[in-house]
C-alpha cells in the first residue's frame, strides 16, 4: 500500500489519545486557532473554536450572497413605490 502525504493546515496536531484525555485544555493552549486531530498518522478531522467556526459560515454566507449579486447585476430591475409598502 503506498503512502500519501497529508498537508496539515493547522499549527497544532494531537492525537485522538491525548484529545480523549483533555479536549478543554487543548483548545486552550491553541490559543483560538485550529488544531488537527490524527489517529494512526493520518489526519481525520480539524478542531476550532465556535466563535471560529461560526465566522467561517457567515463569510461562506458571504461569498454566496456575493455570487448571487454578480449573477443578478445584469437584470432589469422592477419599479416599486416604497412609500406604498
Amino acid at each position: 500500500m503506498k503512502a500519501t502525504l497529508q498537508r496539515v493546515e493547522a499549527e497544532f496536531a494531537v492525537s485522538v489519545s491525548e484529545l480523549k484525555k483533555s479536549p478543554t485544555a487543548i483548545i486552550g493552549d491553541a490559543n483560538g486557532m485550529p488544531v488537527a486531530v490524527l489517529n494512526h498518522n493520518r489526519i481525520m478531522a480539524y478542531m476550532v473554536p465556535a466563535e471560529t467556526y461560526e465566522a467561517m459560515l457567515e463569510r461562506l454566507d458571504d461569498l454566496d450572497l456575493a455570487e448571487i449579486v454578480k449573477a443578478r447585476a445584469n437584470e432589469t430591475g422592477v419599479p416599486v413605490a416604497v412609500d406604498e409598502l
